[in-house]
């Protein structure tokens, strides 16, 4: 089976003092000492989407990326985060800030970014933004988007496999295109497996604002109850929320599926550890790197990138012992991945 990968060479290929902390959002800048970056001892810079570090899941992949390039370029770094009811004004005085302070490159990690980077990056032609599940244009902006329904397809076919019920649910965090994608993904991945399958889907709010990629006791909630509808297989794609349908999975002794991250293996989910079955996994991580290696280097990213399966930017992790355990589960995902990679199975994003 194929695994997740860092992204660097598909990129590539195809492709500080510290912040003060102001109205829009905490600030952490670290430093490892090195004097590589002549420019002005700054690099990588960005800014958190909803949730924050900790989410265990795409805020936290996206500061593996930045820890990965302060250790190898040696120069300082920043990591901002949002706040409740920010505004685009909000998002654009921080990455404005970061801009005249010398940070490059500058990535806004989420869509919600959209508005204020084509502002910013406009007025600060000579450092390169970029922007993660957006596509923005401007000469020196990487929009790093993802192949979602990919690896959630794969997700689907694991579910499929896994129930014993032969009732799964999906929980998006917010009614959105992007998250839509998951949800497409993951019912086709279920259904081409076995059509007998119920998938029960649920989203917990209609806008980001309210709550519903960091609200974990709605993802509780709604996992709860897809559970007392005998789902024994949940997955989620609601950011910090999806804590909630992990916590709640795992106390019911049913399967979860992490998004993103390998959440099998995050910290802060190790007592739920045994209950996640597998993640699909993006590699927010590895682009994140990829763009600051490349400014590094002299020849930056710009314009769309996609991150698909076939470039080992999305996947499904097998971490967990009992993904090899299940009759057919493993032997299906190869399957399925190698049906996307050529061509033969096309994956719907609606």
């Amino acid at each position: 089976m194929r695994r997740i990968s860092r992204l660097t060479r598909v990129a590539v290929g195809a492709a500080s003092l510290a912040l003060a902390a102001t109205a829009c959002g905490g600030t952490s800048s670290e430093s490892s000492g090195g004097e590589k970056d002549t420019r002005s001892g700054k690099g990588l810079a960005i800014a958190y989407d909803i949730g924050g570090r900790g989410d265990q899941s795409f805020n936290d992949a996206a500061y593996a990326g930045l820890r990965k390039a302060r250790s190898e370029f040696g120069y300082q770094t920043a990591d901002i985060e949002p706040t409740e009811g920010e505004t685009d004004a909000d998002k654009e005085q921080r990455l404005a800030s970061l801009a005249r302070q010398g940070y490059d490159p500058i990535i806004g990690v989420g869509f919600a970014y959209g508005p204020a980077m084509k502002t910013v990056a406009a007025k600060y032609p000579d450092t390169t933004f970029g922007i993660v599940d957006s596509v923005v244009e401007g000469k020196n902006v990487a929009s790093l988007v993802f192949a979602e329904e990919q690896a959630s397809y794969l997700a689907g076919v694991a579910a499929a496999k896994a129930t014993e019920s032969r009732i799964v649910g999906f929980v998006g965090g917010v009614d959105i295109p992007l998250i839509h994608k998951f949800q497409a993904g993951f019912e086709q991945g279920v259904k081409d497996t076995d059509p007998k399958v119920e998938v029960l889907s649920q989203y917990l709010t209609q806008t980001a604002e309210e709550g519903g990629f960091s609200s974990p006791d709605k993802g509780k909630a709604a996992a709860e109850g897809q559970i007392e509808k005998k789902a024994d297989v949940v997955y989620q794609a609601a950011g910090l929320s999806g804590q909630g349908v992990i916590e709640a999975a795992a106390k019911a002794k049913v399967w979860a599926i992490g998004v993103d991250s390998d959440q099998y293996k995050q910290e802060a989910l190790a007592e739920y550890k045994d209950r996640i079955l597998t993640s699909a996994l993006k590699d927010v991580g590895g682009a994140v790197y990829a763009l600051a290696e490349s400014v590094e280097n002299g020849e930056p990213l710009t314009g769309t990138r996609t991150f698909d399966l076939k470039a080992d930017g999305v996947g499904l992790s097998e971490s967990n012992p009992e993904f090899a355990r299940i009759p057919g589960l493993k032997d299906a995902v190869a399957e399925a991945e190698e049906g996307i990679v050529d061509g033969s199975i096309k994956v719907r994003t609606e």
